[in-house]
């Protein structure tokens, strides 16, 4: 933890990320409620991760004014003029600039309210959720709002990421890939091959925050495939790896900014499933997607959203 608050830059406004962070699982909270569903644990464990990433640590253009989405451009083709990716929300491509990747595309609901708290989307954006022809996928594709590339079964996307990072090292482009990962999804063979070739290529121009909150689709982690001493073992495989509170902004932030080492950086993040929305905890060990199923329980959640925003307001006066 010295390393972290030697490297503290003093232009962290941590007042304002946390109080994004809260703001993320609050309209995350206020989207499950209103469509009966959602992906509302992955934003209590990780809105603190994104608000960082988005307000302090990547290096990324600015964007105009907050982008609407728009409808499915088509598939990418010679011939397709209106072929568009989601990497607009996050300004023109530089050489200098960092480039985001989400690789668990579930949290891609988590990523849209980051996108409309710091205004890249629009504040009424996420009314084209899910719809027939629309962008704001569910499950985000390439074109989805602040995606680039469809990162397909989880595990593949630090793969597809590795690779823009060696041709980036290789035309001298002095920008980050940053990449935001799952605990679940690291325990693919495909992940492990990963992270030995980007060891053995030296690309330390990659930075990858790891989301470990314990849980998976099927459950806990530990009732799927243990992952005792996660962190040594990215260590044995030649990665430069640091393990943190990852609702600790200071923390978060101080290690995004660290100088390269020749070596990736991996940046595992213990975290909490039901972070100050504590009715979660009432849906372990199931903990990966909220359904409700019944009015009762509906109006449950209602009282708990009522309560969260109380919270907030009070903590703003």
């Amino acid at each position: 933890m010295n390393i972290v608050l030697q490297n503290k830059k003093k232009d962290l406004d941590s007042k304002a990320v946390y109080k994004a962070a809260n703001n993320i699982r609050r309209r995350v909270m206020e989207h499950t409620i209103k469509n009966n569903g959602g992906y509302l644990s992955q934003a209590c464990s990780s809105a603190e991760i994104f608000a960082t990433l988005y307000l302090d640590v990547l290096n990324m253009a600015p964007v105009d004014e907050p982008l609407y989405p728009g409808t499915f451009p088509g598939v990418p083709s010679n011939n397709n003029k209106n072929y568009f990716t989601g990497a607009n929300y996050h300004g023109i491509k530089s050489e200098a600039y960092d480039r985001f990747y989400l690789s668990p595309t579930h949290y891609s609901l988590v990523l849209y309210t980051a996108l409309i708290e710091v205004n890249r989307m629009s504040q009424n954006g996420l009314d084209e959720f899910n719809k027939d022809g629309g962008v704001v996928e569910m499950i985000g594709a390439e074109h989805s709002p602040g995606m680039e590339l469809m990162t397909g079964s989880l595990g593949q996307g630090i793969s597809q990421a590795s690779g823009i990072a060696m041709a980036r090292k290789i035309k001298k482009e002095t920008g980050r890939i940053v990449v935001f990962m799952s605990d679940g999804e690291c325990q693919s063979g495909q992940f492990w091959e990963c992270v030995q070739a980007m060891s053995h290529h030296k690309l330390d121009n990659m930075l990858i925050y790891i989301d470990a909150n314990g849980y998976q689709c099927d459950g806990p982690i530990e009732s799927v495939m243990t992952m005792d001493s996660f962190d040594k073992r990215l260590e044995t495989f030649g990665a430069r790896v640091y393990r943190i509170n990852g609702h600790n902004v200071e923390a978060l932030s101080a290690l995004g900014k660290l100088p390269p080492d020749g070596r990736p950086t991996f940046i595992i993040c213990d975290t909490d499933v039901a972070r100050n929305i504590s009715i979660l905890k009432e849906r372990a060990p199931k903990m990966h997607y909220v359904r409700f199923t019944s009015e009762e329980e509906k109006e449950r959640y209602k009282v708990a959203f009522d309560s969260f925003k109380r919270t907030l307001s009070e903590q703003e006066e």
